[in-house]
């Protein structure tokens, strides 16, 4: 099951629209004309690359879409102690900010039946991620999408952030 979160559900103590109802947007959205931009990712503490990589993603299109990993899906992903940060935490904080209109939270290792779902216009994941390994490339370009990958902020990573802590809380510096 999926959970969906769109803008604004945190202020409606946690009333979330149906991956139904996210569908049924979504196909009036491209009705009236506008791009559906898919990505996804973990986004565990979330920094300034995130902003700066969901910022370019939501100019490529009208409404964007972000998968985000389910903290079992992180897990698998990034190992134990990870996420930081809660699944719903991590949605609410997504959904705040200003490039995003709709989180997805999934749990399968890709999101490759989300993307068959959704239909995006565009695809977008990081640069470090050569297109053949995008996780519903083939669906998208399909479908008549297309996939954009996103050069990401240098320096600027969970992992780096959560080794400085680390150095940090046992006595190093920087």
């Amino acid at each position: 099951m999926l959970t969906v979160h769109s803008r604004g559900d945190f202020d409606t103590m946690g009333e979330f629209i149906s991956q139904r109802r996210l569908i049924e947007k979504l196909d009036a959205e491209r009705k009236k004309g506008r791009r559906i931009v898919f990505t996804n990712g973990c986004f565990d503490i979330i920094h300034a690359g995130h902003v700066r990589y969901l910022r370019k993603a939501k100019s490529l299109g009208d409404i964007l879409v972000v998968g985000l990993n389910s903290d079992s899906s992180v897990r698998k992903i990034k190992g134990g102690g990870r996420p930081v940060v809660g699944e719903k935490d991590r949605a609410e904080v997504l959904s705040a900010l200003d490039p995003v209109d709709y989180v997805v939270l999934f749990s399968d290792e890709t999101p490759l039946r989300l993307v068959e779902r959704i239909r995006p216009d565009v695809l977008v994941k990081g640069a470090d991620w050569k297109e053949g390994e995008i996780a519903g490339a083939e669906v998208v370009k399909r479908h008549g999408g297309r996939v954009s990958r996103i050069r990401l902020a240098r320096g600027r990573s969970t992992t780096e952030i959560i080794k400085r802590i680390v150095r940090l809380h046992k006595g190093g510096s920087k």
